[in-house]
């Protein structure tokens, strides 16, 4: 048995992380099915399991750069990577915040992880929290952590007494949100965010003791008993749409599900909601922030600013999403930019009702060019912004959203074969068949994407596309950060590097050379087709030159060009 921790130190934080992503991933339907606050879009689960994952993520790259050392990491440098990591990867509202609860923690957990620490770290957070939210509201996650960090306070030595109180306090402020949140109490629902906190203070008490917490009564089968769940003396009961009873508990024995009276997609006055969530990360200074939040609460409602340090997570409801990113591009540099449509997103809902398809191919592609591309041939894309790869749950969204029996994924780098692989495992625990294409690189996808035809049989399909994969060689050119040893020898900063299946080949001083003499390299050993896929600012002057080198070193050999969009290689290049 594992020692168990008395403080936080790094080697805790990495077990919280861990087991706060299993226990969002066991409820994260549950919580997803309770969301009606402030927008009824059935997301709040799955936006916290995938803050938690870049969290966790940030904090397993510590490890790793430790791991030829003898000794962890510095509790400081883990708490701060998983603060980090949460911030670049919040989805949703409910994210946002957990983010900014996760950074609050940081700030006082970066100085020592015992009880008197933690406590500080609970009640930082909680206040944090609000702070960020422009309008804060009862009966929300931010009074769930301030029940936690409430719960929390005293004298007590004892660490484990800390987090076993702090959790308590969350649960029995979760119990009460739907007394002080009308459209929770309408539903039946306690708030989803705030579920999701629970499950994270619950994996911080098994982190600690050794234990997860008891959730609530459970059957025989091992499912939630189906008693009724008393709040404050009252039981909280569901009407269904068809008018019967039914008694809903979740595991942790609160309420489930319910009915819905009225427009829950609305603020709690009742009123029409914004058409647009918008989100984005942004480099700027605080009293750039500080006029943004000004400017972003007059476009619109559900506002949520978080970070620090010159880097900022912007979440807000309004509907003109283009005037909320111009704000944003008037305090600083906003990227990572995500718009989502409401009423698309409900049509979606609907449309996901419907009888699957047969087939469906899932494919991640480096730059919004290729992700054309590819949705045109008919495949649901995922892109890899540059420094943002995707996480494991993007492509398990993906691979729902394309509403298939069968799905073919291609990763298209070899940095997420066990990222795409996790996903692909828990995609067949859903009752898909997924098949993964080893594909390295971006020119092997649209190989196999081009010889993939969905009338033949799965197997048959899936060896054609690996065949068509495992017969592209592939290479890209990329911009030397700094001095360093290489396979072709040392290279200096600013140098263009040719890689070949992965490894540095080629030495240049400028693109088109550099180009030149890959691309003669991989003819040399054969080849049909050339595809040259340009980055964004790459000219098409570049394109014509390369194909002309082509046609006459290799007569027998065509050349197709693609934009690719923005990606992080100005040039990459696929033989056949």
């Amino acid at each position: 048995m594992p020692q168990l921790p008395d403080d936080l130190d790094a080697v805790a934080v990495r077990t919280w992380c861990s087991l706060s992503l299993e226990a969002l991933g066991r409820e994260r339907a549950e919580i997803d099915a309770i969301n009606v606050y402030p927008i009824a879009d059935g997301d709040t689960g799955t936006n916290l399991y995938l803050t938690v994952e870049s969290a966790a993520a940030a904090v397993e790259a510590v490890f790793a750069a430790h791991e030829t050392g003898a000794t962890a990491p510095a509790t400081a440098d883990a708490v701060r990577a998983m603060a980090h990591g949460a911030l670049i990867g919040a989805r949703g509202n409910s994210g946002t915040i957990l983010a900014q609860l996760l950074r609050g923690m940081a700030g006082v957990l970066a100085d020592g992880g015992d009880a008197a620490h933690l406590r500080l770290a609970l009640t930082s957070a909680a206040d944090a929290a609000r702070q960020a939210v422009a309008h804060p509201v009862e009966g929300t996650v931010l009074t769930v952590a301030a029940g936690a960090a409430q719960a929390a306070r005293g004298e007590d030595p004892d660490l484990r007494t800390v987090v076993t109180a702090a959790y308590d306090g969350a649960r029995a402020a979760l119990a009460r949100t739907p007394e002080q949140l009308a459209v929770l109490g309408r539903a039946g629902v306690v708030d989803a965010g705030g579920r999701g906190l629970v499950a994270v203070l619950g994996a911080l008490v098994e982190t600690v003791t050794g234990q997860a917490p008891v959730r609530g009564p459970r059957t025989a089968s091992g499912n939630a008993a189906k008693t009724p769940v008393t709040v404050d003396g009252g039981s909280v009961v569901g009407l269904p749409v068809g008018g019967t009873p039914v008694e809903g508990v979740t595991e942790g024995g609160l309420p489930a599900s319910a009915p819905v009276e009225g427009p829950l997609d609305c603020p709690e006055d009742g009123s029409a909601g914004p058409a647009f969530e918008v989100i984005y990360l942004l480099e700027a200074r605080d009293e750039q922030v500080a006029r943004l939040r000004t400017r972003l609460d007059a476009l619109g409602d559900s506002l949520v600013v978080v970070g620090g340090d010159g880097l900022w997570h912007v979440h807000v409801h309004v509907d003109d999403a283009g005037a909320a990113v111009e704000a944003g591009v008037e305090a600083g540099r906003p990227y990572r930019i995500r718009i989502t449509h409401f009423a698309t997103e409900s049509d979606h809902d609907v449309r996901v009702q419907a009888e699957p398809a047969q087939r469906a191919v899932v494919v991640v592609v480096p730059g919004d060019g290729l992700a054309g591309l590819c949705t045109e041939a008919g495949a649901t894309t995922v892109i890899a912004r540059p420094g943002e790869p995707p996480a494991s749950g993007e492509l398990v969204e993906a691979i729902r959203r394309a509403h298939a029996r069968e799905v073919v994924l291609l990763p298209n780098d070899a940095a997420l074969r066990h990222t795409a692989a996790a996903a692909a495992e828990q995609a067949r625990t859903e009752g898909v068949r997924v098949a993964l294409v080893p594909t390295r690189a971006a020119v092997q996808g649209i190989a196999a994407l081009a010889v993939h035809e969905p009338d033949r049989g799965f197997d048959e399909d899936v060896v054609a596309m690996t065949a068509a994969a495992g017969a592209t060689r592939y290479a890209e050119l990329a911009v030397a950060e700094r001095q360093s040893w290489t396979m072709a020898g040392i290279c200096q900063a600013g140098d263009i590097l040719g890689l070949i299946d992965g490894d540095v080949a080629v030495i240049g001083s400028d693109v088109p050379h550099t180009a030149r003499t890959v691309l003669d390299r991989m003819l040399a050993a054969g080849g049909e087709l050339v595809t040259l896929v340009l980055g964004e600012d790459v000219p098409d002057a570049l394109a014509d030159a390369l194909e002309e080198h082509v046609r006459e070193g290799h007569l027998a050999v065509d050349t197709v060009v693609y934009r690719g969009g923005h990606q992080r290689a100005p040039l990459l290049i696929g033989v056949e």
